[in-house]
């Protein structure tokens, strides 16, 4: 898939739009023509050099530094979107702690359900207004959202929240021309991966489960993300979208 095949025009704002899939996705949008609004709150190095391809190809990506569990982070998410319409709302932005069930603490629960499902509900809620009629909002879940993985309770539980959320959206905003929709990536290597147990053993397992022999790439799932936020698109209401290069589909 190339960018001009699904134009982008308008604006999108990404959340967690700076590092791994979240940044190929604002790089995909923005090489799309949309102009972009890539949310972040610490690795200022990533935003910076994320910042400096734009500038370098001319694309228009802003960055917006914003923590998505509180109201200040919220409120300034709203003041960089302004009342300019939105036509793309991808919620990349993720956390959680990958340890043992015994492991984990009510504290633990809370911060990770509060940037996986409550930020995307309260983003939703609180940009409707600038979500234009034909705009596409994605839920970006994962594949521990419906299966069981090493070490994700927490951070599954919370995508399976996000992407039921996502699926009442969908209903809920649909007549309004609003189409919701779940992009759910297989294993991709990207920085998140070295805080996870035993990650080289798991990478290698997600290798071969694979049915095109190789983990997926962020720019893969991105153009996923464009496909589903362009007019191509407009039928597609609701749904679940699995970029896993087959690994599902072999049990």
């Amino acid at each position: 898939m190339n960018n001009r095949s699904y134009a982008l025009p308008g604006r999108a704002l990404i959340t967690g739009g700076t590092r791994g899939i979240g940044r190929a996705i604002s790089l995909r949008f923005a090489r799309a023509g949309a102009s972009v609004i890539a949310n972040y709150i610490r690795d200022r190095r990533s935003a910076d050099s994320l910042k400096a391809v734009a500038d370098q190809e001319g694309l228009s990506i802003d960055l917006c530094r914003a923590d998505l569990t509180t109201p200040q982070g919220l409120e300034q998410i709203r003041k960089s979107v302004g009342q300019q319409p939105l036509s793309a709302l991808v919620h990349c932005a993720a956390t959680g702690v990958h340890g043992s069930f015994a492991e984990l603490t009510p504290r633990h629960f809370d911060w990770t359900f509060a940037l996986n499902v409550r930020a995307f509900f309260e983003l939703v809620q609180g940009l409707s207004d600038q979500l234009s009629p034909r705009s596409s909002v994605v839920a970006v879940s994962s594949m521990g959202g419906s299966r069981a993985l090493p070490y994700y309770a927490l951070v599954g539980s919370s995508k399976a929240a996000l992407e039921s959320l996502a699926r009442h959206l969908a209903v809920e905003l649909a007549p309004r021309g609003i189409r919701v929709n779940i992009l759910v990536p297989g294993t991709v290597e990207t920085e998140a991966w070295k805080a996870l147990p035993e990650r080289d053993e798991r990478l290698a397992a997600a290798v071969r489960q694979s049915a095109i022999g190789r983990l997926v790439t962020p720019d893969e799932v991105a153009a996923a993300a464009q496909f589903l936020c362009s007019d191509a698109a407009s039928g597609i209401v609701g749904q679940t979208l699995i970029v896993d290069g087959g690994a599902a589909i072999r049990g």
